[in-house]
């Protein structure tokens, strides 16, 4: 509806536009005789057709602005240079976004349970690319279609310590590209042990102009994979977002250019090195997560940057997010969080209880940590690290990010509250965070006295989120927060965005 309406706004300016022209081309070529007495009739009518020209371009304009600046408005216009010109786009959708998923066919059996997770059939488009063909089971229609990836044996591969494999999977965008499938703006290339929040995804890609040619995604945690390959290289497991231009660039001169690097160990490295030849920057987006982690993955769950969740990769590398569940479970539950409330899901949001002298660090969607004493902002945003780099190497220095140590000292650890479900009510989400198994609990009792636990009679906590604005990712704010004791046994939280002009983190 409101995109018929702009059409009609902008065919009525147009016409304004078109008519003025006319006049002032027509007023040049026959001027009226200057000593040529004009008519009385004529001038309330010319007066008046200029009064209804300007009644109608003000209303037009006072139209156009409530719909472009308001929340509900769910189309993208480009304004073209020439007086007039205007060329309406349709927002960006899950329709216009190529999935090049790069799969093994001997690990497929298991992944594509990662894949069903956040696939939807009959909304997006895409296919999982193999080496070779694999058997059908009930239910894998439900998931992206096959395809089996061209030869690469005429192609050279020298390097020692890599797997050919990388020549494959570095050649999906061109081979996506050459389906010839209409109206896709976007191709997004990640692996088959890769979780995507598509609604964020779509929030992101439409920040840009899809008619030019961009590279979007994020480099890895990993200081030394990062030397290693470029500071400036998408990593493709946590996503690689490439426009159609530029996808149709590669799909020119992408045979050509793996070829001139052999000694390359992989896929996201060739890809890189031609998009480098064509002179085009990685724009970097903290949303996806290559995750080049093993471990507990708690402490990057917990300290979210401030910016959409949109991926994360290697999920079977790290432990079970939750407690008692196991790594698919686990998946699952975070899976539903997602699609909950896919906007604020992993945002943070750190509220205060002076009187108790304690601290609310809220991560939507996994977890919330209650500290035993007033820790600021400052030392929240950074990850706690209790994971090490894919490499094993687990010192500060090897992580490209803001990092701190565990607590030491038991007395300082947080208590913490698991999700335990979530749903929607209306607009808001509501989720219900149980207290998780303390191994420190004893210690704490003892070593800690006379302060005891935080909460130590609370064993729910309860989450009300208020939908975030349409636009929070274009200009994104940690959340604000408000606690309030339930009972003896529940506490409740509101979670929303800060108000405007707001100092403090109370919602």
């Amino acid at each position: 509806m409101h995109f018929g309406l702009m059409v009609m706004m902008t065919q009525t300016l147009k016409t304004i536009v078109s008519s003025y022209h006319d006049y002032d081309k027509n007023s040049c070529l026959c001027p009226l005789p200057i000593s040529r007495p004009r008519s009385r009739q004529w001038r309330p009518s010319r007066i008046g057709t200029l009064a209804v020209a300007i009644a109608a371009l003000l209303i037009s304009t006072t139209a156009w602005l409530s719909l472009v600046f308001s929340d509900a408005t769910t189309c993208c216009f480009h304004l073209l240079k020439g007086l007039g010109s205007i060329v309406e786009q349709e927002c960006l959708s899950l329709k216009h976004i190529l999935f090049g998923i790069a799969g093994s066919s001997q690990l497929w059996k298991r992944r594509k349970e990662y894949v069903r997770l956040w696939w939807r059939p009959n909304y997006m488009r895409g296919h999982v690319w193999l080496e070779e063909q694999v058997h059908e089971e009930p239910g894998d229609d439900l998931l992206p279609p096959i395809m089996i990836s061209g030869d690469i044996s005429y192609f050279r591969y020298t390097n020692p310590i890599g797997h050919p494999s990388g020549l494959r999977i570095s050649r999906i965008v061109r081979e996506s590209f050459r389906l010839g499938l209409s109206d896709v703006r976007w191709f997004v290339l990640c692996d088959d042990d890769t979780i995507f929040n598509v609604n964020n995804l779509v929030d992101v890609l439409s920040k840009y102009n899809s008619s030019e040619m961009i590279y979007i995604g994020s480099p890895s945690e990993s200081h030394s994979a990062n030397t290693y390959f470029s500071h400036s290289m998408a990593f493709g497991g946590g996503g690689i977002a490439i426009s159609h231009p530029l996808a149709k660039a590669l799909s020119e001169i992408l045979d050509e250019c793996i070829e001139r690097y052999p000694k390359l160990y992989g896929s996201d490295d060739r890809l890189h090195a031609c998009i480098t030849e064509l002179g085009i920057p990685l724009t970097w987006e903290h949303g996806f997560h290559q995750w080049d982690i093993r471990g507990d993955a708690h402490g990057l769950l917990s300290s979210h940057p401030i910016a959409p969740f949109v991926s994360i990769h290697h999920v079977e590398a790290v432990n079970p997010f939750y407690p008692g569940l196991s790594s698919l479970d686990s998946l699952k539950l975070f899976t539903k969080a997602m699609k909950a409330d896919p906007k604020s899901f992993l945002q943070r949001s750190i509220c205060y209880d002076d009187a108790r002298h304690l601290t609310f660090s809220v991560s939507l969607g996994y977890v919330i940590q209650v500290l035993p004493n007033i820790v600021f902002p400052r030392e929240l945003e950074r990850s706690e690290r209790t994971y090490s780099a894919w490499n094993g190497i687990s010192q500060g220095n090897e992580f490209d990010f803001d990092a701190r140590e565990p607590y030491k000292s038991v007395c300082k650890r947080p208590t913490l509250f698991f999700l335990k479900d979530t749903r929607r009510e209306g607009n808001a989400s509501w989720g219900s965070y149980v207290r998780g198994r303390d191994k420190d609990d004893f210690k704490k009792r003892i070593l800690c006295f006379p302060h005891f636990p935080p909460l130590r009679n609370v064993g729910e906590i309860q989450v009300a989120v208020q939908p975030l604005s349409k636009n929070w990712h274009l200009v994104p704010r940690r959340l604000c927060c408000r606690q309030s004791q339930a009972g003896k046994e529940i506490l409740q939280i509101s979670v929303g965005e800060c108000a405007k002009g707001a100092f403090s983190s109370v919602y």
